[in-house]
């Protein structure tokens, strides 16, 4: 495909007019690289009609296959992230392509598309790529408002920072995000975080970050528990404690792992599911801690695996350090999970109800999370009643209220001008 000359692919584009003949306005979503978890959005969006929506790729990595540096393994998903929406790919020009620096991305095709496309909004995702920046320019060149998203609840990163780069960090990301004329915000977390900053709440709309719920509810009615419980070497009577993450150190499983041994609570067990860096030293941790034989690694698991590691489970943990959101709460959560995350988890602002469908515990915070433990896990009607409430939390946070978030933003977009 050469650049300028683009033909859009998966869905076929609907007729820019609604079935009650009035022009539906015109979206262009201008994405680093594909990413698994929108395309549930993007299809959500396609179907609901009210937009006639676009998605522009800087990059196919996400759809095609490659090695997560995160997880350490050779990623190739099993579940399809282009179906069921229009999307285009826009050549990448960069010397050196990738997602790790600045000029990774450098898609100059972004300016006609920009140019000539006849959009009304332009939804660029991120801005620490140089195509971001092309894109912007070319929008605020046409005249077409932009809207920017956000799912940080915090500026604070896993890290320890100064508070002179809080300072200048605070101050760049209210430039940037100030040229947009409407802010998405995946929870209510960010949502404050963005009048923290100081930006006026009629600029800011709440579009729930949210995975396929229909996907997941139809895989989780399929799942033969104990069938999945025996491959782990798992009595289908024991509690089962679930971390389902990257093995890194922002992701805290030496925490949990940690949390579990003080525990000690009889006929459980923890399970890893999930690759990295941190592997062979937590599974050296749990021979010295003498649990190994409770503990299961379960290695990276692909998309259509999933709903089959948490119907098997008891429990979610995601004790991080720092998490943006963190959909795998959502994930477990619509299996019949409760879940235990740490304070530093986006997900808790919305979907986690203290005592009623999970817990919020201190990052880092390893006996207050031993305590959560020593709570739950020896309690099978405690741990039925919870799961049944996340299931049904789930009911209103879903592609439905992501695509609502999203036509709102469009509209106070459009309405607004450039």
């Amino acid at each position: 495909m050469s650049q300028g000359a683009f033909a859009v692919e998966g869905a076929d584009p609907k007729s820019a007019a609604s079935p009650g003949g009035v022009r539906r306005p015109r979206l262009l979503v201008v994405g680093s690289h594909v990413v698994q978890y929108a395309a549930s959005a993007f299809r959500q969006m396609t179907l609901d009609g009210r937009l006639d929506l676009t998605v522009a790729y800087c990059s196919m990595q996400g759809a095609e296959p490659g090695v997560d540096p995160d997880f350490g393994v050779k990623v190739s998903w099993d579940t399809s992230p282009l179906d069921g929406y229009a999307w285009v790919a826009v050549p990448n020009r960069s010397l050196r392509p990738g997602l790790g620096g600045f000029f990774g991305l450098l898609n100059p095709g972004l300016w006609s598309l920009i140019r000539d496309g006849k959009f009304d909004a332009v939804f660029i995702s991120g801005y620490f790529y140089a195509s971001a920046w092309i894109a912007i320019a070319a929008a605020k060149w046409r005249g077409i408002p932009i809207l920017f998203t956000t799912e940080a609840h915090s500026l604070r990163s896993w890290s320890a920072q100064s508070k002179w780069r809080l300072r200048l960090k605070k101050f760049y990301m209210w430039r940037i995000l100030s040229l947009g004329k409407v802010l998405l915000t995946m929870s209510s977390g960010s949502f404050q975080q963005l009048v923290a900053l100081g930006f006026q709440e009629n600029r800011i709309v709440l579009s729930p970050y949210s995975v396929d719920n229909d996907w997941w509810t139809r895989q989780a009615a399929e799942v033969d528990r104990n069938a999945v419980r025996a491959k782990w070497k798992i009595p289908s009577g024991a509690a089962v404690a679930l971390f389902c993450a990257k093995l890194q150190p922002w992701k805290g499983p030496a925490d949990l792992l940690e949390a579990f041994a003080r525990a000690g609570v009889p006929n459980s067990y923890l399970v890893f599911a999930g690759d990295g860096t941190l592997k062979s030293s937590l599974e050296q941790k749990a021979a010295e801690l003498k649990i190994a034989d409770r503990v299961r690694f379960l290695g990276f698991m692909n998309q259509s695996q999933l709903p089959s590691v948490y119907c098997a489970s008891d429990l979610l943990v995601l004790p991080s350090h720092y998490e943006p959101f963190g959909l795998v709460v959502n994930e477990a959560m619509i299996c019949g999970l409760p879940v235990a995350v740490s304070d530093r988890v986006g997900a808790r602002f919305d979907l986690v109800r203290q005592g009623e469908n999970g817990y919020v515990f201190p990052a880092g915070g390893v006996e207050e999370l031993a305590a959560i433990l020593r709570e739950i896990l020896p309690d099978a009607e405690k741990r039925a009643r919870m799961g049944a409430a996340a299931r049904h939390r789930m009911r209103t946070w879903s592609p439905r209220e992501y695509a609502d978030g999203v036509v709102k933003g469009v509209e106070l977009a459009v309405r607004g001008g450039s």
